[in-house]
């Protein structure tokens, strides 16, 4: 495992980011990059069948969670013929706020689930502790109704490592780092659908 990042004092802000690059490096090259492979196909066969992507997060997982919708809902469709049908339980502040308040957080993602998820539709948690309790909930829906997951975790992976079909997991012990890289690997991941359904020879005439 990783150590932890900073350890030591650091007397400028150009020498603090020269060391955040290098965990930022050395967690980069920890990761298992062949599970992107994995993701990817499980995302194309979603989006052809015409099924939902349900992604979800807290705090700036939740950011990233949002964010995915742009690069699904724009970047994958120009130049191609994908649909992708996408939504961040993240998203809607009146929604959670009212489970979360009436209910329970630890159900605010899984509430969502059991009402909106059908049959095909691919579950996908971003959490950089693993452990989060609404988005193992997400999870344990996931395998409850029979849909296929995707987690992305960071630090020791927690039960979401676990219990999720398929697992991105990044070994960094800061928060920033494990975020730079869960974002990174959505941008990955949905640049690769692009150029992988796109006329190859519109490459190195459009910008990603």
């Amino acid at each position: 495992m990783s150590e932890l990042f900073p350890v030591t004092y650091f007397e400028t802000c150009d020498r603090f980011a020269a060391g955040y690059f290098d965990e930022l490096a050395k967690a980069a090259k920890s990761c298992d990059l062949t599970a992107l492979n994995t993701i990817a196909e499980m995302v194309r066969e979603t989006i052809d069948s015409g099924n939902f992507i349900y992604i979800c997060g807290n705090g700036g997982s939740a950011g990233i969670a949002n964010h995915s919708l742009c690069d699904f809902l724009k970047c994958v469709r120009t130049d191609t013929n994908l649909m992708p049908r996408v939504m961040s339980l993240a998203a809607h502040t009146e929604m959670n706020s009212a489970l979360a308040n009436d209910i329970s957080y630890d159900e605010v993602f899984a509430y969502q689930l059991q009402s909106m998820a059908r049959p095909g539709d691919l579950v996908w948690t971003v959490s950089s502790s693993g452990n989060s309790p609404n988005v193992v909930r997400a999870l344990e829906v996931a395998k409850e109704k029979g849909l296929r997951s995707i987690s992305f975790t960071g630090f020791a992976g927690g039960r979401s490592r676990g219990l999720a079909d398929v697992n991105a997991h990044v070994d960094a012990q800061n928060y920033g780092v494990v975020e730079d890289i869960h974002m990174s690997f959505i941008h990955i991941i949905t640049q690769y659908l692009r150029m992988s359904h796109m006329d190859k020879d519109l490459l190195g005439q459009r910008k990603f």
